[in-house]
């Protein structure tokens, strides 16, 4: 499979919900501690207080996954920050997202509408219709199986019928995937069918959940809610369901999304993670907060993305590959927050 920039960009789109105001001011680490807790150093302290952008390692749980983190300090209070996420701004102007919506408790074939395959996609419509157990659709056997079952009724259909044939099954799918998983959790996500094989972003995102734990001490009830979904959430928190329609590898994809958000005067957190992608990699989670910090807000995301591409021969190379493009997206993303929040331009600590 093929590890682009693109798909890292749909990797990185649940940093979207950075800064939403933690828990309870009294059980919210310091921001020395919350340091401290991500593996971020006294020395690198003097670089977030300059303005300086930092990175912190997150370990990895398997030959598929691609873990990475940031943090920065920004002279602006955490409200200031909530509200301009809250608004939509940072994902505002770019160029691969082709369509999203939000996703309510009364979801329905029509809530996908503008996901679409449109006339220029035709091709890619029709690969999707003849689909069959691999790397270039992430689908499970019982989904290849209703396609195939299509098949034979398509034999002589013009282009108009096929790709609203196309766009009505696709939609179908998400809907049903996103009412399983909405039931019965991690547990609801059914595998992609490889060729001979299987992915699991079901287990993949379960392991996520278990490794976040630098924020399990301070929000136990969020992380076992979090990890056992559809357990009652805390009395504090908040989810949206969203689904978003991007452009990856040159190619549109559709992604499922599920956000989960912890408010107070204290802080912020936002747990999120993409428990459906279309192609180019398995799944994707995001911890992320916003503590205040003197007179300004320390912010820091780490991100979690598990895709067949880094696995295999010359892993270690793809892993050290992935990250570092990881890094530099993540990194582009607070620059132009830091931008539009009319702030002197973010600078990148130099590497030690």
């Amino acid at each position: 499979m093929r590890f682009g920039k693109s798909a890292l960009q749909v990797i990185l789109l649940t940093s979207a919900t950075l800064f939403c105001p933690l828990v309870s001011a009294d059980d919210a680490p310091s921001p020395q501690q919350a340091l401290q807790n991500f593996g971020i150093g006294a020395a690198q302290i003097p670089q977030l207080e300059r303005g300086e952008i930092v990175g912190y390692d997150v370990s990895e749980t398997s030959q598929k996954e691609l873990a990475i983190g940031v943090a920065m300090i920004m002279p602006v209070g955490l409200p200031q920050l909530a509200d301009y996420i809250k608004k939509g701004k940072l994902n505002a102007g770019e160029s691969d997202i082709l369509a999203t919506g939000m996703l309510d408790g009364n979801a329905s074939i029509d809530s996908f509408k503008k996901l679409a395959f449109t006339e220029k996609q035709l091709d890619e419509a029709k690969a999707f219709l003849e689909a069959e157990p691999g790397d270039e659709f992430n689908l499970s056997k019982a989904e290849f199986d209703s396609l195939k079952s299509l098949q034979a009724g398509l034999n002589d259909a013009d282009n108009k019928t096929l790709l609203k044939t196309a766009n009505q099954k696709y939609r179908e799918f998400l809907l049903q995937r996103l009412q399983a998983y909405k039931k019965s959790g991690l547990a609801g996500i059914a595998p992609y069918s490889r060729d001979g094989g299987t992915a699991d972003p079901a287990a993949e995102l379960r392991n996520d959940a278990v490794n976040s734990k630098a924020w399990a001490r301070y929000f136990p009830e969020l992380q076992q809610a979090w990890l056992n979904y559809p357990a009652a959430l805390p009395a504090n928190a908040s989810e949206q369901f969203l689904w978003l329609n991007r452009r990856v590898e040159d190619r549109p994809t559709a992604v499922l999304n599920h956000r989960v958000i912890a408010i107070s005067e204290g802080g912020g957190i936002v747990v999120s993670r993409q428990f459906y992608v279309g192609h180019s990699y398995n799944s994707s989670h995001v911890v992320a907060g916003g503590l205040p910090y003197k007179d300004g807000t320390l912010v820091f995301y780490s991100i979690r993305s598990s895709t067949d591409q880094v696995a295999g021969m010359g892993s270690s190379l793809k892993h050290s590959i992935g990250r570092e493009q990881m890094k530099k997206e993540m990194i582009k993303r607070l620059q132009r927050l830091n931008k539009d929040m009319k702030l002197k331009p973010a600078t990148v600590a130099a590497e030690e």
